[in-house]
């Protein structure tokens, strides 16, 4: 490689553009909309003030608990569980569940005592949950949020964001066990002291189309809370209210917003070859360049965003040469801030000219 060629390709968004939308009704003091593959911020309002927010904390209960845990395991309730304020699954001491039950009854029913029975299977006390939880919250960006209990239940310490909630939400609904417990309806439970027939306390769920997810919440130091999720097309959007005097109404506007806002495009596609490229020493003189992933944004449907590829590779490469190998890397900006990037790739190789072709070449050129 002798020298790095770096093309910029300006792209024309492939929707005609639409008037734009009014911004949405959200009677609530912090709010965030995010698409939830790549994280774009579709909506926000005072969304990285730090405010308690009640069982809403639930869902950061239940994702480490499917990542760490076996929904299968038997959990025994522990005496610290018992008699926990708020709502419950009105667990026993010394009752035996599964997990998956103990979860169902922790984001259907928002059970405070499954969050407690939960984390101690889970990290064996809860002072080692909380620190699970806020390790895992850093680790996914959030820069606002401290969790000192399982369920939310009030502390001075205990607060997060509208934004950093979303984005826990985001990461949450990637999990596929997840997405099946807080999309659920309905459940009864197989295991415990007697059969538990749990509902969905999440209105979202009948009341809007395609809505999948994912948790109430509600204490008097952090007023009514939500975290929603719905999904149409492609499109994956997930939020937050914080301190709502309309939680349901505030969903259904947001999520109306970002539905007429915003469309998943395609904007660099695996399929076809994205340049080509010299190769040096081979009998193959030139290689197809292909992107390793497909390159998938949301773009709003007023033509606003400015979308720009940067393709950045070899002018020409030295064989021998790979089907697989990396020549590049390939950047989408939008409203040019860098948002995906992937490596670029041959799907052929070129093998280097071996001594017999140089012996060949060299007595050819002897006889003429």
């Amino acid at each position: 490689m002798k020298r790095a060629l770096a093309i910029t390709l300006a792209l024309c968004v492939l929707l005609a553009p639409t008037a734009s939308f009014a911004a949405p009704e959200v009677p609530s003091q912090a709010a965030a909309l995010l698409e939830a593959t790549t994280g774009r911020v579709l909506y926000e309002k005072d969304a990285h003030a730090r405010r308690p927010m009640a069982s809403t904390t639930k869902v950061m209960t239940c994702l480490l608990a499917l990542e760490f845990g076996d929904p299968d395991a038997l959990v025994r309730i522990p005496d610290a569980a018992i008699g926990i304020e708020g709502s419950s699954m009105y667990l026993r001491a010394g009752e035996t569940l599964s997990l998956r039950d103990l979860l169902y009854g922790l984001m259907l029913l928002s059970g405070n005592d499954a969050a407690v029975a939960i984390a101690m299977h889970i990290s064996g006390s809860l002072p080692d949950f909380a620190a699970l939880m806020n390790a895992r919250a850093a680790a996914l960006g959030c820069q606002n949020t401290n969790f000192v209990t399982p369920n939310g239940l009030p502390d001075p310490n205990h607060y997060t964001t509208a934004y950093d909630l979303a984005l826990i939400c985001a990461a949450a609904m990637q999990n596929e066990s997840f997405k099946e417990i807080v999309g659920t309806l309905y459940h009864t439970t197989t295991t415990g002291a007697y059969t538990r027939n749990l509902k969905n306390k999440n209105r979202i769920l009948w009341e809007y189309e395609g809505a999948n997810g994912i948790k109430t919440g509600f204490t008097k130091a952090a007023g009514k809370c939500l975290t929603f999720a719905a999904k149409r097309g492609n499109l994956q959007l997930v939020g937050a209210v914080l301190a709502s005097s309309d939680m349901w109404g505030s969903a259904k506007n947001l999520l109306r917003y970002g539905f007429d806002q915003v469309e998943m495009q395609t904007l660099v596609d695996f399929a076809g070859p994205i340049a080509t490229i010299t190769v040096l020493g081979s009998e193959k003189t030139t290689l197809e360049v292909y992107a390793a992933q497909r390159l998938t944004y949301p773009i709003r449907k007023d033509g606003t965003d400015v979308i720009r590829l940067d393709l950045q590779c070899a002018d020409n490469v030295l064989a021998p040469v790979y089907a697989g190998q990396t020549v590049g890397r390939i950047y989408l900006f939008v409203n040019e801030v860098c948002v995906l990037q992937t490596e670029l790739i041959t799907h052929e190789g070129a093998q280097r000219y071996d001594f017999s072709y140089y012996l060949e070449r060299l007595i050819g050129d002897w006889l003429s």
